[in-house]
């Protein structure tokens, strides 16, 4: 493990990830959204935003998962993360969120609600601790770890980078 990795975890507090990576809830909105008011894939109330600390270390990565709200990245120390994105209608997207901006890369990145998205440090000899914004607010039952299978099913096209990032086979 990376020695920033080390200070970051024990300082911010961060706990691990089932999908991979370490986290830390820094903000949780008190004020709610009502569900009658929101689109119809939500069911309950939502906080308005919610916000975490998030790290990857060296050849971690975020296995691909999803989420029924939009979510920004935000690049804060270490090396540069690609993000790899299956939006809904099939296309793949890849981001580079860091602070090279000569090289393409991006200090936030925006993953549009329902895409498959996942993870990795660029620099296997380092980290990254980014930021993580949600709204409306992340709920762990808006939450979906991928299957292997079934997304290899849906995107035969994309099978190599779907088993590269997905751990868990349901």
């Amino acid at each position: 493990m990376h020695e920033k990795s080390k200070y970051y975890i024990n300082n911010l507090e961060h706990f691990s990830l089932v999908e991979g990576g370490y986290f830390k809830e820094n903000y949780r909105s008190n004020e709610f959204f009502q569900s009658e008011y929101l689109p119809a894939r939500f069911t309950t109330n939502k906080n308005f935003s919610t916000s975490i600390y998030f790290l990857l270390d060296c050849d971690q990565v975020s296995a691909f998962h999803r989420l029924k709200s939009d979510e920004i990245w935000h690049y804060y120390d270490g090396s540069s993360v690609k993000i790899f994105e299956i939006e809904e209608d099939g296309n793949l997207m890849e981001f580079s969120l860091g602070k090279n901006l000569d090289e393409g890369e991006m200090f936030q990145v925006v993953i549009k609600r329902n895409s498959w998205f996942a993870a990795e440090v660029t620099d296997k000899n380092s980290y990254c601790l980014i930021g993580c914004t949600v709204s409306p607010g992340f709920d762990y039952g808006d939450f979906e770890l991928a299957d292997r299978t079934s997304l290899i099913k849906q995107f035969p096209q994309y099978e190599e980078i779907i088993k590269k990032f997905t751990k868990f086979k349901k």
